[in-house]
């Protein structure tokens, strides 16, 4: 029997206090996650994200610009390896070739090609990829790939803040990949507020 979902009690507690639900199922918590960053709280959701995860052979930390690089700079600090983070726009000082995926942005509401150069990925790496949110799931479904096209080993895909009524963390689970997340949404509405699982 599987093991009931456990949030991360004061990461919800933030969510509640400061939170706002905006109209179309926004949640609006930019002020202490992914605009204006407390990172004493992106080191408590590194510790909770490290005891969840096996890391012991973690080489390397990946994530997508922008808004997932705090939270996951705070997880390679605390594991002592690099950050690789998926840019979302060719640059030309990228040299030795690139992996690349491409994604629907529903942020930006189009698509998007993921690159990742190809000098600092590796057959050999063990990753550990770190989100601010996962709603559709694009974002993290495209790093999957690009880590497929390295050869490298996928440890798991921890975000910080789930949309539990999208289907993306539930088409990542269904493709067989350890997802953390550490509070998934239930419902967000307006006037009703947040509830979480496993309330």
């Amino acid at each position: 029997m599987a093991e009931a979902y456990k949030g991360y009690a004061p990461l919800q507690e933030r969510i509640r206090k400061e939170g706002r639900v905006l109209p179309g199922n926004i949640i609006k918590i930019d002020g202490f996650l992914n605009h204006r960053v407390d990172m004493q709280l992106m080191h408590e959701l590194s510790h909770e994200f490290i005891r969840r995860f096996d890391t012991s052979k973690v080489t390397l930390v990946m994530t997508v610009e922008a808004s997932g690089i705090a939270l996951a700079s705070a997880v390679a600090a605390d594991l002592g390896v690099p950050l690789l983070y998926a840019k979302k726009a060719k640059s030309d000082n990228i040299e030795g070739g690139l992996f690349q995926s491409e994604i629907m942005s529903y942020t930006y509401k189009k698509k998007v090609t993921l690159l990742v150069s190809r000098q600092w990925l590796h057959e050999t790496d063990k990753v550990l990829v770190i989100d601010d949110f996962l709603a559709m799931g694009e974002a993290l479904r495209g790093v999957t790939e690009i880590v497929k096209q390295s050869g490298a080993e996928l440890v798991g895909i921890g975000a910080a803040v789930e949309k539990g009524f999208q289907p993306g963390g539930e088409k990542l689970r269904a493709a067989g990949y350890h997802v953390e997340s550490l509070a998934i949404i239930e419902s967000a509405d307006p006037e009703k507020g947040i509830v979480f699982r496993g309330e």
